[in-house]
């Protein structure tokens, strides 16, 4: 029996999937939907995406509570913070206010943290103990 993926979603992917309903999500949002991927969110990521929902995104209208609710819907919640001495051992973000998406990966014990954002993208190369990868790389058969 095949266990499902454990993913985490960067805001940005986030809004792809509840606001520009882009393209590249559609691999994720499929093997959600056929419950081969489980998606995880924290506390300080779910609050990231909804300040990040109710900036300007291109003129559309965005249902903020709506799409909340589609993400606790789809994702489980992280119930505890990974322990300090492994969350010391993840590399420092460039951009300190992603370190919380790095630390979500790996208290969720996800094989993927996906992403659009250049500094967590620029640690895909570093040992960790999930992938980090764009949509685009994303490819669950």
């Amino acid at each position: 029996m095949r266990t499902r993926l454990r993913v985490v979603l960067d805001t940005n992917v986030w809004l792809d999937w509840l606001v520009f309903d882009d393209p590249s999500i559609a691999p994720i949002k499929a093997a959600v939907a056929a419950n081969r991927v489980e998606l995880f969110t924290d506390t300080a990521c779910e609050a990231e995406l909804e300040r990040a929902l109710g900036y300007d995104l291109g003129k559309r209208s965005v249902d903020v509570a709506a799409c909340i609710a589609e993400c606790r819907r789809v994702a489980r919640r992280i119930g505890s913070a990974a322990p300090e001495a492994e969350r010391a051992r993840l590399p420092a973000c460039r951009d300190p206010d992603d370190q919380k998406f790095l630390e979500a990966a790996l208290a969720a014990r996800a094989e993927f943290l996906v992403t659009r954002d250049r500094a967590l993208l620029e640690l895909a190369r570093r040992p960790l103990p999930f992938r980090i990868l764009a949509p685009e790389g994303f490819r669950r058969g």
